[in-house]
């Protein structure tokens, strides 16, 4: 019978800061896993077998296979192992009935411990740059809001007062809080646009409080962005038609968009900052477009989307995922039929929008609701324009949009 595989959190005081029951499930283990720090916190006549991660970390798990038989396996991580940490690898490879999780504190308790801030605040944003890519801070940088942040290594503080101070925020405090809980244990305070001095230790988490300049860039999350938040070759969905679009999507966490002519990214950008437990996949044929949609994903903080370059229906990818939600927002008319195609990748029971703005590509979504259902929906802006000495309201071109809901 296969031993379950105990996780063991550990703070920077070493094995000294474990409870008893955590230090006897150590003690208890006859096989130990961990990184180089945790395995050197042993004492030196400790002989039992054990193994240092490695670079291929899923190739390591796969090993437990063979150990679990024979040995008790005990993980040792850092803080909380479910918090940005191995646990939840261990989980999703061997069931959360197979793996028995022991947290210590996680980093963004002790930091907020440290700065006197409540974890439940609705101004407080917790986040890993070591778990997540560091573009994906743009997305939390607003006036007034707190951020904890798990750093990748020494150089993310430094990096993280540069980024505050691109966006317009350089006057934002910044506490870098070194070794947590451990005799070593650091902080250093200044101000973004003061950067930061000094070597940093690479275990660290900032704590930040944004304060903005006159020059601030935030965004809100609301869907209908300004055009000028995007780098555009003009061709873009105007902010009142995404911010319709994107309310009949109806982005919901886990679900995949699939945005086919994507352009310059907005529709699929918009989708991840109203829902980021969501997916996104932006298709797009013109090269030229899709390093721009990656801009743009990086600098509005989800640098998650899945931007693919090529003609749609490509070959079918195995890493993409399924398509819950499909939008299209071009390639209507032309060669292929893309209604067609975009149907046959929509999971049953998963919704469509399209949107056409010529003649010819409404005849095309009139003709499709006719054979497949769904509502019609006729968008007209108009916006002020000076008309001589007054105002007057300038129509702009008319969208169609078709949506439905596939049997």
């Amino acid at each position: 019978m296969s031993h379950p595989i105990t996780v063991v959190g550990i703070g920077d005081d070493g094995l000294d800061g474990l409870s008893v029951s955590a230090r006897a499930l150590l003690d208890d283990a006859t096989f130990i896993v961990g990184a180089l720090r945790h395995l050197e916190m042993l004492s030196a006549d400790d002989t039992r077998d054990r193994l240092q991660w490695s670079k291929d970390l899923a190739g390591d798990i796969e090993k437990f296979k063979s150990y679990r038989d024979t040995h008790k396996i005990c993980v040792l991580a850092t803080g909380d192992p479910l918090m940005h940490g191995i646990a939840v690898q261990l989980i999703a490879r061997y069931g959360s009935d197979q793996v028995d999780v022991h947290p210590s504190p996680s980093a963004f308790s002790l930091a907020a411990a440290r700065m006197g801030w409540s974890l439940n605040n609705p101004m407080l944003s917790c986040l890993s740059v070591h778990a997540k890519p560091f573009d994906a801070l743009n997305r939390f940088i607003h006036p007034d809001v707190r951020l904890l942040i798990l750093s990748r290594d020494g150089d993310t503080p430094e990096q993280i007062a540069a980024l505050l101070v691109e966006r317009g925020f350089g006057h934002s405090a910044m506490s870098i809080l070194e070794r947590i809980g451990g005799v070593l244990e650091k902080r250093s305070d200044v101000t973004a646009n003061q950067g930061v001095s000094g070597t940093i230790d690479n275990l660290n988490t900032v704590a930040v409080e944004c304060i903005p300049d006159a020059q601030a860039k935030a965004y809100s999350l609301a869907p209908g962005l300004p055009d000028d938040a995007f780098d555009h070759d003009g061709t873009i969905t105007k902010p009142e038609v995404r911010a319709v679009t994107l309310a009949a999507l109806a982005p919901k966490p886990g679900e995949t968009l699939w945005d086919i002519g994507a352009g310059n990214g907005t529709v699929a950008i918009e989708w991840l900052r109203v829902e980021p437990r969501s997916h996104a996949v932006a298709i797009e044929r013109d090269g030229v477009r899709t390093a721009r949609i990656q801009k743009n994903a990086q600098t509005l903080g989800v640098p998650e989307l899945h931007v693919v370059e090529g003609e749609f229906p490509m070959a079918k990818d195995q890493s993409l995922p399924a398509a819950d939600v499909v939008f299209i927002g071009g390639g209507i008319v032309g060669g292929g039929d893309v209604i067609a195609d975009a149907l046959n990748v929509l999971k049953a029971g998963g919704r469509l929008v399209a949107n056409a703005v010529t003649l010819e590509a409404q005849a095309k979504l009139i003709d499709a609701q006719q054979i497949h259902g769904g509502d019609l929906v006729r968008i007209g802006i108009a916006k002020s324009e000076a008309v001589g000495p007054h105002l007057g309201l300038k129509p702009a071109l008319d969208v169609l949009q078709w949506r439905m809901t596939k049997i």
